[in-house]
């Protein structure tokens, strides 16, 4: 009985040791900071309190690759105009290390990334959930947090002083267009051609995901629907089918810019609020034009993305991780916008 009981108490402690090394002991703080120039500074620190190593996926901790602040106005959040990129699944290289009582400290301007013209009482804070945060060995099982204190500023607000709000969007004007189809940053011929061949093959998977849903319900999904979204109700069956309609009248109707200038290893990004401009880097030109992570997925996937079509999210990335969403979290898999992405091109092929 006492071997019994030593065996169960090591067990526990075990256990213990596991849900403790799941939970990272990080400690995040945010002040804020009007400057002589009316700019607003941000200064983020992430603190390891723990006794070992721990790791942070890079992206969350830099502004210009991921929505990484909420900001309030009044209680009311404000628009952020950053890039939504689509990405490869993380490696290894992409996390941050730190050991135990070591600091990571960035400083951001977000001025030039919120909505922060008017005049009011500002609450930001650090606010960022993903699947990979923490680690991407594939251990976790649910959208992992990680949340600081709220800093306060009052701005007096610059529209009343006539200034021109700054959203951090490029400008330039679209030439080459074709057939309602725009280009801008310089694509070539053989880039245009790539591309029209490209949304036109969105435009078959966007058709193929709007006739499934249309062909089935709530009542009556299938191993596609589930893999990809999860548990279905009534609520989720209609906003998948909202987002996929939306996606697909996107492509009959509305005026499509591809924009050829991106120099990154990623394969795609948009701002959500400029419909309907789609910025095209490196890893789309080398992918297949169907299948998975295909040329015709990416446009899918950064359709999605803005605001005026359905407004996702990059909560995950990955095969493997979109499916891990949709088994824990299947909300948050009808805010991810590679789930759309699989869903539509439906690789591995499930009726």
């Amino acid at each position: 009985m006492k071997i019994f009981l030593r065996c169960m108490m090591i067990l526990v402690s075990i256990i213990s040791l596991q849900v403790n090394a799941a939970k990272p002991q990080l400690d995040v703080q945010v002040t804020v900071e009007r400057m002589e120039n009316s700019n607003v500074n941000a200064t983020l620190t992430i603190t390891n309190n723990g006794n070992g190593q721990q790791k942070i996926l890079g992206w969350y901790t830099d502004l210009e690759e991921e929505h990484i602040f909420k900001v309030m106005r009044d209680g009311v959040e404000v628009d952020f105009f950053g890039r939504h990129y689509k990405r490869q699944a993380p490696v290894e290289k992409d996390f941050i290390k730190l050991k135990s009582g070591e600091s990571l400290s960035k400083t951001f301007e977000l001025t030039s990334l919120y909505d922060m013209n008017e005049a009011g009482n500002y609450e930001v804070t650090y606010n960022v959930t993903s699947f990979n945060l923490f680690n991407n060995k594939g251990q976790q099982k649910k959208v992992e947090k990680l949340q600081s204190n709220a800093a306060y500023i009052y701005l007096d607000g610059f529209e009343s002083k006539g200034a021109t709000a700054n959203k951090g969007k490029p400008g330039g004007g679209a030439s080459g267009c074709t057939s309602g189809t725009c280009f801008t940053g310089r694509c070539s011929a053989g880039q245009k051609t790539d591309l029209i061949s490209a949304l036109a093959a969105a435009n078959q998977i966007a058709n193929g995901s709007v006739a499934y849903l249309n062909s089935h319900s709530a009542n009556n999904v299938s191993a596609r629907y589930n893999t990809w979204f999860g548990n279905v109700t009534s609520a989720r069956y209609n906003t998948a089918t909202s987002h996929f309609n939306a996606i697909n009248d996107t492509i009959d109707t509305k005026p499509i810019t591809f924009d050829c200038s991106c120099k990154k290893s990623y394969f795609a990004y948009v701002y959500p609020d400029q419909p309907y401009k789609v910025y095209m880097c490196k890893a789309f030109w080398s992918a297949n034009e169907l299948g998975t992570d295909s040329r015709a997925g990416t446009i899918i996937h950064e359709l999605s993305h803005f605001t005026a079509v359905a407004g996702t999210d990059d909560v995950v990335y990955g095969q493997s991780g979109a499916q891990s969403l949709a088994n824990s979290d299947p909300d948050q898999a009808l805010n991810n916008a590679d789930s759309h992405e699989y869903f539509a091109e439906n690789t591995p092929n499930q009726n």
